[in-house]
């Protein structure tokens, strides 16, 4: 599944892992909700994918950051 996933545009890592999922896979995108849209309909066409979880990380930013006293 991981050398499948690899394939899709956008993905820039997939490997196997041990515990609760059988694989991780990190991708990049433009668009996030679009492109990560596309990306999980060609997760679901490879065999054996049955469900996926999806986590965003998002950038560090300084609206995000505390402020200094």
């Amino acid at each position: 599944m991981a050398e499948e996933a690899e394939k899709i545009e956008g993905v820039k890592l997939a490997r196997a892992v041990t515990g609760q999922f059988d694989v991780v896979i990190y991708a990049e995108l433009e668009k996030v909700y679009y492109d990560l849209a596309v990306v999980i309909n060609k997760l679901q066409t490879i065999e054996g994918v049955l469900k996926s979880q999806t986590l965003i990380a998002m950038p560090p930013s300084a609206d995000m950051l505390p402020e200094e006293e």
